[in-house]
Formats: structure tokens, C-alpha cells, sequence
């Protein structure tokens, strides 16, 4: 029994070339052990189709039962069973069917992990030094990318870090340049992309693993993946997205020569600033001091009128006055003032202080009461 159904397998291999074939898929399962089991059936006819754990990796996306879908492979048998099968090398549904789903399902679970979110996206540098670009050495996106960088600004260093950026390699060999860039560190911006392709070629840039390696870069990112019109689950996660190459890099790095026009008109601006800030304070320091010294004028001769109002008021109560009115002071042999009739006594010497001088005196008699009148008794 082995024997026939391992000739008959050989026949049907032998007979019939590797081939597409078209149909609707039902009754799918996907084995743990990585290979995948379906039916492809048309109007009349149904074909039962394996997809071998190896190949599962170069097909987006499990298809979905309902979807119309193009199968190449070759058609076999399975000798333990005896039973016809395509086995089949590389899927494809109509439209973007396998393509959409694979995108929205990787783009689902990175929403989910918050690396979509547009507030986690960083500014990309003003003014950096140095851009690392993750790219194929040999492809279109690096010329483009050192052409406008040297024509921007020859001055900002640009460092190649090489990467597989299609194929079956790519995802692995993008995740690893990232990681490399992640370590030196040393990088102000990084640009990651390629030139254009068809959507298989870009489809590394779709990847899950790229994606979070992206995202976990402590570098500004830019994605520029193909052109204007292609978008992959890189620009997602990226810091900024690039329609091209080119636009990366004009991005990343500015004109140099509008730099320096730039700096010399905040120069200007500047030194008009400070003129007229200098202007403005030497003219609040001179109002201030003019202000200042009227109101020191205005103390002092407030503070004049003062000390000469005490002066008059001190002047008409000095006893040199009193004096100088015709006036006299008595004053005891101890030099205390006699100032009432009740402190004399008869036949006591005094001397009486007058405005010029002083006349030694004695007492003939004390009258108490009223004072006596011009023409009264002298002492």
C-alpha cells in the first residue's frame, strides 16, 4: 500500500507543475504545530490544501473561511492517507484581504500597548550634530538621504548603519540596527526607511517586531518608507513621518545658510533690544534722580522751616530777651534766681543780672502785694 501511494504521489507531482489556483476558503485550522489545513472549493469542485509550517512565514496572515483567495503550490498526495492535496507556497486574497488583515491586526495590538498614541511621539532636534540612518548601503534612500543632508548642511555628521530592508531577513536585520543605533547612543536623529517597492517589499516595515523596536529607540525617529503614498505600521510608531527619503532628511536637518541668517537677525534683534532697553533705563534713572532731588530740595526746606520756626519760638522764650526788653533777673549770693518778694529779706545782698552786666545789691525793705510804680523806692 505504501508503494502505490508513494507512486501515485510521485505521479501527480511528476504530472502536474507547480500552478495557482483560485477559490473559496472554508473549514480552516491552523495545527500547533505551525502548518495550516484548509479546503479551496469553487462552484463544482473542492481541493483540500496544506500551508507547511515553513511557509506560513511568507504570507501576511491566516485567511479567513469566506475569503477568495489564490493559492500556488504543487498538488501531491499524502501517502499515510492516500488522500490528494495542493500544497501550497504562497497565499493571496483579492484586493489587500490578507495584507489588510495582517496590517490591522499589528496595528490593533500595538494600540492596545499604547505605542500609537500621539502624546509618547518626541520633537524631533532643531539643530543635530549627527543622524544615524537604518538603511541598505546599496539603495536608492541612502543617495538620496546624503545628497540633501551635504547640500542642507555639510557640517552634521551622517552615520550608516546597514540593514536588510526586504525580504525574509529584513525584519530581524532592521531590529538589530535599531538596537545597535539604541546602544552607541551617541546619535541626535535616526532615519529609518527605503526607497519604493511594490507592497511586498515594504512589508518589513509592517512588522511587529520592527515596529516595537522602533518605539523602544531612546532617538528621535523619522520613518521614511517608498513614497507619498505608501504608509506602513513604521510610520505609526515612529517620532515623525516622511512621505521619502528626501523628506527625512529635510526633515532632520535644517539649511544651514538659513541658520546663520537666522542667528544674525535675532543678533540684530537683540542688540536693538538692549539699545533700547538702555535707552529707556538711563531715562527712568534721570526722571528718577530729577524726581529725587526735588523731593530732597523739598525735605530739606520743609525741614529748614521747621528748625526755623522752633528758632523763633525758642527766641521769644530766651531770657536774653527779656533781658534785652529792660528786664532783670535776682539772683542769690549761690546764684539762684529770686523769683517772688517772699524770697528776700531785709538787708539781704543779691545781685540783679541785667543785659549788659550785673549790679551787686541789698535789700532796704520788702513790700508784698502790688508792684510798686515807676516812681516807687530803688534798692
Amino acid at each position: 500500500m505504501a508503494a502505490l501511494t508513494q507512486m501515485a504521489k510521485d505521479v501527480l507531482e511528476g504530472a502536474f507543475p507547480p500552478l495557482w489556483i483560485r477559490g473559496e476558503v472554508s473549514n480552516f485550522t491552523a495545527h500547533r504545530n505551525g502548518h495550516w489545513y484548509f479546503t479551496l472549493k469553487d462552484a463544482t469542485a473542492a481541493v483540500s490544501c496544506v500551508v507547511w509550517s515553513r511557509d506560513t512565514v511568507r504570507i501576511p496572515a491566516a485567511p479567513d473561511d469566506g475569503m477568495q483567495v489564490m493559492a500556488f503550490g504543487q498538488l501531491s498526495l499524502y501517502p499515510a492517507r492516500g488522500q490528494m492535496q495542493f500544497m501550497v507556497r504562497a497565499l493571496e486574497a483579492e484586493g489587500e484581504g490578507l495584507w489588510r488583515k495582517a496590517f490591522e491586526a499589528t496595528r490593533l495590538r500595538l494600540e492596545k500597548d499604547g505605542l500609537l498614541d500621539p502624546a509618547r511621539k518626541r520633537s524631533i532636534p532643531r539643530f543635530p550634530q549627527r543622524v544615524a540612518v537604518v538603511t541598505s548601503p546599496d539603495g536608492a534612500a541612502l543617495h538620496d538621504i546624503r545628497s540633501v543632508i551635504a547640500r542642507r548642511n555639510p557640517s552634521v555628521d551622517l552615520v550608516i548603519v546597514p540593514a536588510a530592508v526586504q525580504g525574509e531577513s529584513a525584519p530581524a536585520s532592521l531590529v538589530a540596527a535599531l538596537e545597535l543605533v539604541a546602544r552607541w547612543n551617541r546619535a541626535d536623529v535616526v532615519i529609518i526607511g527605503r526607497g519604493g517597492g511594490s507592497r511586498e517589499d515594504l512589508w518589513a516595515f509592517n512588522d511587529e517586531a520592527v515596529a516595537r523596536a522602533i518605539a523602544a529607540c531612546p532617538i528621535p525617529t523619522i520613518s521614511a518608507v517608498g513614497h507619498e503614498v505608501d504608509f506602513t505600521i513604521a510610520d505609526l510608531v515612529a517620532d515623525l513621518r516622511a512621505a521619502t527619503p528626501s523628506a527625512a532628511a529635510e526633515a532632520a536637518v535644517p539649511v544651514l545658510d538659513e541658520l546663520v541668517y537666522t542667528l544674525a537677525a535675532l543678533r540684530q534683534v537683540m542688540v536693538a533690544g538692549v539699545q533700547r532697553r538702555s535707552v529707556s533705563a538711563r531715562r527712568d534713572l534721570t526722571r528718577g534722580a530729577g524726581d529725587l532731588s526735588i523731593r530732597a530740595t523739598r525735605s530739606v526746606e520743609r525741614r529748614r522751616a521747621r528748625v526755623q520756626h522752633v528758632a523763633a519760638r525758642l527766641d521769644a522764650l530766651s531770657p536774653l530777651n527779656t533781658l534785652a526788653r529792660g528786664y532783670a533777673v535776682a539772683r542769690d549770693a549761690n546764684g539762684h534766681a529770686l523769683g517772688s518778694a517772699a524770697a528776700f529779706t531785709a538787708g539781704q545782698a543779691f545781685s540783679l543780672v541785667l543785659r549788659d552786666g550785673q549790679v551787686d545789691a541789698s535789700t532796704i525793705a520788702v513790700r508784698h502785694g502790688a508792684l510798686p510804680t515807676a516812681g516807687g523806692a530803688a534798692t
